[in-house]
């Protein structure tokens, strides 16, 4: 099969997006199907062998540090020369428009995934009014494709509530060979704690973004002076939050990849996600396969990952003290060790080879419908 893949996030950024996207990309090459990237021009042309195609990209004023690409006639030209069977539009919102657009005006099989929830983002950048039009609009984009897939089965219900049609999961995997309690670090750990690493070490992982929520974690350290945060990324909200959590015990590491990612996951003591705004959370899958309880905000998708109490534990993110009362739920080690064990346990049994097979099976049977198999 000769797939073309339109993404409005690739390498060398960095987001559960790009992972899903690169494990899948191998997956699938390795099946012996041919893929071409199109993505925002950022420097990559090829990732292991499969050609990257960069359409001009510019920052958002919404979100300067991070370059998007605008919608282009490049993505027709380049859909006429790769002559796909099929087109996969991943997360469509500006670039993606040009992807939808032109599989539809070249009769293409088209898929499209969501992944972001960025109608709920409108709350956090004081555009609560935008939110009926976004989604208005990202239904009217989805629902170009001949089949929709999301992350999660909460996401799946509210997008068919929204109106989005032919909507499926998309099932979550994660690298369990790359991540994993053995990769604990000494060095790593006292690069965590700022060299205190006799403190309890939380950690996050991910965007610096407003959405995040990332605040909700100072009180925390305010009422619990043993413990110490490593914030794991970058963002739009690194200057406010080093400002916010100035006099705390808190690292900024910026992003981290690769062995020094997994070693940061195995060398804290929990993981904290107080977001709300996520369609699935891989960070939480990647801090569960490390050996680390989770400490997460409330959501359909987190309650899909995590059995409060079992895997992990689950805060009310409304009420200030939410976390604080959670993290207090792990203040003894044997009940941490417990829920450790059961995190790494329950996720052993993911990978990046069904949800990738599985999307095979997306592709397959929109070619059926489409008469093109």
């Amino acid at each position: 099969m000769n797939i073309a893949i339109v993404t409005e996030t690739f390498l060398p950024s960095t987001d559960g997006i790009v992972t899903r996207l690169c494990a899948t990309i191998r997956w699938l090459r390795e099946q012996g199907h041919q893929l071409a990237v199109i993505a925002p021009d950022l420097g990559v042309s090829d990732f292991e062998g499969v050609p990257v195609k960069g359409i001009p990209a510019r920052s958002f004023f919404l979100y300067p540090s991070k370059e998007l690409s605008m919608p282009s006639r490049k993505v027709g030209v380049l859909l006429r020369e790769l002559k796909p069977d099929l087109v996969h539009v991943v997360n469509p919102a500006l670039l993606g428009v040009a992807g939808i657009y032109y599989a539809r005006r070249f009769r293409l099989p088209l898929v499209a995934s969501y992944h972001t929830q960025v109608p709920k983002y409108a709350d956090y950048y004081r555009l609560p009014f935008m939110k009926p039009v976004l989604w208005r609009y990202f239904r009217l984009l989805h629902n170009r494709a001949d089949l929709n897939l999301c992350t999660s089965k909460s996401v799946q219900d509210e997008l068919i509530g929204k109106g989005f049609r032919d909507v499926h999961l998309w099932k979550r995997g994660v690298d369990v060979d790359r991540f994993g309690p053995h990769r604990r670090s000494r060095a790593m750990r006292d690069r965590l704690s700022a060299g205190r690493p006799e403190k309890t070490v939380l950690l996050y992982v991910g965007r610096l973004a407003a959405e995040k929520g990332i605040e909700r974690i100072r009180d925390v350290l305010a009422s619990n002076p043993d413990t110490c945060l490593a914030l794991v990324g970058d963002g739009p909200r690194r200057a406010y939050l080093e400002s916010y959590f100035q006099g705390t015990n808190t690292v900024f590491t910026g992003f981290l990849h690769g062995e020094e990612l997994a070693q940061a996951y195995a060398s804290a003591d929990l993981f904290v996600f107080p977001s709300t705004t996520e369609t699935l959370g891989l960070v939480i899958l990647e801090a569960m396969a490390s050996g680390l309880p989770v400490l997460a905000s409330k959501s359909g998708p987190t309650g899909e990952q995590i059995e409060d109490g079992v895997t992990g534990v689950l805060f009310d993110a409304d009420r200030p003290e939410g976390l604080t009362e959670a993290l207090a739920r792990l203040a003894d080690g044997n009940e941490r060790r417990r829920i450790a064990a059961h995190a790494h346990a329950a996720v052993q049994r993911l990978g990046w080879a069904e949800p990738s097979e599985q999307l095979l099976g997306y592709y397959e049977r929109v070619l059926q419908e489409k008469g093109k198999k």
